[in-house]
């Protein structure tokens, strides 16, 4: 039953993501106001987060939103699923998402992260993807929105310790901006392992921020340690 009411859902997200092309036609025409696009891209996400309750019975929990800066800042996560990509949507209306270039092969989707704009790496360009990365969330910042990172780079398996990859404490330097670390245990229902989806409720857990102006080894250590820990500890049942 959990596999078909699975299959349902991928289903309606590619029907719901369909319906979304006659209203980037009429934002293209509008010259794609980087507002509306945003606005857009959030009642897309909460649909499929609407989606994701109704079908497979998957939800989500927040703790910890005492801990969230008053001002824009550099939230990092930990990435398990492709459900916090769209999420973070909801959780951080205009937040500027540092993503793979290779996701402007989704149709309709690519669109909304050129528009958004979104901050869009091209990994194998070495050190020219770190400098567009640290001007481009320069910019953000400078325009009132977060910047949200997977400093893991790419999904990884709910068992697999926390380890960041080279150049996020080169952006916590530049940025120079209170660091908001958020755990998240969604690999244990939209895995890059698992064969179908699976109902719960997934824990996003806000951590105690981090001040600026630590060496590169410091932040790294203060931000990776609370994760590891809460992701040692985040084994929940699923529905």
């Amino acid at each position: 039953m959990q596999r078909l009411r699975s299959k349902l859902f991928d289903i309606s997200l590619a029907v719901w993501t369909a319906l979304f092309t006659p209203a980037l036609a009429i934002l293209w025409l509008c010259g794609s106001p980087e507002h509306g696009v945003r606005v857009a891209s959030r009642l897309w996400a909460r649909g499929v987060l609407i989606g994701l309750n109704w079908l497979v019975g998957l939800t989500y929990a927040e703790h910890g939103r005492h801990n969230i800066p008053g001002e824009p800042c550099l939230i990092v996560a930990n990435h398990q699923s492709t459900w916090e990509t769209l999420a973070f949507l909801i959780l951080f209306p205009d937040v500027a998402i540092v993503a793979k270039q290779e996701l402007l092969t989704i149709p309709v989707f690519s669109w909304f992260l050129r528009k958004s704009p979104m901050i869009l790496i091209d990994r194998g360009s070495g050190s020219k993807a770190v400098r567009k990365m640290v001007d481009e969330s320069r910019a953000a910042i400078a325009q009132g929105r977060s910047v949200l990172i997977f400093p893991e780079g790419t999904r990884k398996s709910v068992s697999e310790p926390i380890a960041f990859k080279r150049g996020v404490e080169l952006l916590y330097a530049k940025l120079d901006r209170p660091v908001l670390p958020v755990a998240l245990n969604s690999g244990h229902f939209w895995g890059p392992e698992q064969r179908f989806k699976r109902g719960g409720t997934v824990a996003v857990t806000y951590l105690a921020p981090i001040p600026p102006g630590l060496s590169g080894s410091q932040f790294t250590r203060t931000a990776e340690e609370p994760l590891e820990a809460e992701r040692a500890q985040s084994w929940p049942q699923a529905a």
